[in-house]
């Protein structure tokens, strides 16, 4: 059994373990919180009930990332994330810092490594001649990174090391490319040219709710609302609680079908992968979103065009319940819609976007129409946290920002009406609004009694010293 014990500003586990001289030896692990030592220790005594429980005894880098992906990955990693993760260690950790005992993992040494990285093939089908990408680029080192900060944070609470030399390692920086995505215009427009019914539902779909490709395609119809009364009360929403992913073989076999729903038939000739349909990856994630009517009622006509499909394939038709299905029921996936959307884009010569810009899209807009109400979008887009919406929209939340400011040098700075706007104010007269101020001014100013005393209060300090 582990116990909990409180040293100092950290929370350590502490439990007994058997050797291998058989000797048994006390083990202490720190942790920043309580919250995480007492998941720890549920998990030691957990995996000792099961008789799979080791104790982190590490030398070599090689030795700390299998412990963690043994250890921590697989509890705490999803399908794709444990893939991307074992693909960044194998192809381009171990082979380079695999041996290098962890005592002399400097940041010195993870600087000139990153260096190192820069001038590395890339693996798998990056090395394609078809790609322009050759080496490996700083993004992907950025999620190098990512990954040995985890690993060697793990290392310290497992006592294996004193400090993490990746958190005082600098990191190669680079300009982050912008979004492209489409305007407003250009939605109206394809709306008007799509002829692909299934294609412009999709587009709708991920423009109105924010999804992404695997939220949408992994849609079944238990979990969308288009009643013709919900419609007309304004009230049909889609809710996301599964998604549709191939997964590797390898990585639905070691996490032991985690968070799998169903497993798709395979199509001949048998694949490294699986189609899977999954819960998020996030407990954030799963959320509903209201459809505007218009989309809703696509939806609708949608499900109609389906129900003649499957009744006249009858036994053909394999029903999986799926919104977006081939004419025999089975899933979508990724690749048919992005061909689709690539050659809809050929044709009419559209700015040249990629599907997933459609959620940035529809991100972008419910900021600017909402006034930047971070909470509400971020409820619609699913992030886990409100600073991940702000982090990435903040030019759209400066524009809401620069609109404030305008409104301080139209309501302030431009006129000298305050003393009759306080005055009024007082009378509860609204017949006429003071000299400089719009009438959409005085709403907003009204609705913000804060903004206004803090306003009354700039407008006789001007006017004492003037």
């Amino acid at each position: 059994m582990a116990s909990i014990v409180e040293r100092g500003k950290s929370v350590c586990v502490v439990y007994q373990y058997t050797n291998e001289q058989g000797s048994r030896k006390q083990k202490w692990e720190s942790f920043p919180n309580k919250e995480a030592a007492i998941k720890r220790k549920k998990e030691i005594e957990y995996k000792e009930s099961i008789g799979k429980f080791t104790v982190p005894s590490c030398k070599t880098l090689k030795e700390l990332l299998t412990e963690y992906v043994q250890i921590h990955g697989k509890t705490k990693w999803a399908l794709t994330t444990y893939s991307n993760n074992v693909g960044l260690i194998d192809n381009y950790i171990i082979p380079i810092l695999g041996r290098w005992k962890l005592t002399d993992i400097k940041p010195r040494v993870l600087e000139r490594y990153y260096q190192q990285l820069q001038r590395t093939p890339a693996a798998h089908r990056m090395t394609d001649p078809k790609y322009s990408v050759r080496y490996i680029q700083i993004p992907t080192i950025q999620k190098i990174h990512k990954l040995l900060n985890s690993t060697f944070n793990q290392a310290v609470k497992w006592g294996l090391l004193e400090s993490n030399p990746v958190s005082r390692t600098e990191m190669p920086t680079y300009k982050k490319a912008e979004r492209a995505i489409w305007d407003a215009n250009t939605l109206i427009h394809v709306n008007e040219i799509c002829d692909d019914i299934r294609l412009k539902l999709c587009i709708n779909l991920a423009f109105s709710c924010s999804l992404r490709m695997g939220e949408m395609l992994g849609l079944t119809w238990d979990c969308v609302d288009i009643s013709e009364e919900s419609i007309k009360n304004e009230t049909a929403y889609v809710y996301v609680k599964k998604e549709l992913q191939r997964v590797s073989k390898t990585a639905y076999q070691e996490l032991e079908h985690k968070n799998v729903i169903a497993v798709f038939p395979e199509g001949k000739g048998g694949s490294q992968s699986l189609l899977v349909l999954k819960t998020p990856k996030t407990e954030s994630s799963m959320r509903k979103v209201f459809l505007p009517d218009t989309v809703a009622k696509m939806l609708a006509d949608h499900k109609k065009e389906q129900d003649r499909v499957r009744e006249m394939f009858g036994d053909e038709y394999t029903d999986y319940n799926l919104v977006f299905a081939s004419y025999k029921g089975t899933p979508v996936e990724s690749a048919k819609i992005n061909a689709s959307f690539a050659q809809l884009i050929r044709e009419h010569n559209l700015p040249k976007v990629v599907f997933h810009s459609l959620r940035h899209s529809s991100i972008t807009y419910k900021l600017k129409l909402s006034g930047g109400d971070i909470k509400s979008v971020q409820g619609d887009s699913g992030h886990a946290e409100a600073k991940m919406v702000v982090d990435q929209y903040s030019h759209i939340l400066d524009d809401n920002r620069k609109k404030t400011a305008r409104l301080m040098e139209e309501a302030f700075y431009q006129q000298k009406g305050f003393k009759d706007l306080q005055s009024k104010n007082a009378e509860q007269s609204a017949e006429t609004s003071p000299k400089g101020l719009t009438p959409e001014i005085m709403e907003k100013l009204q609705k913000n009694p804060e903004l206004l005393e803090m306003l009354f209060k700039l407008a006789e300090l001007i006017e004492s010293k003037s």
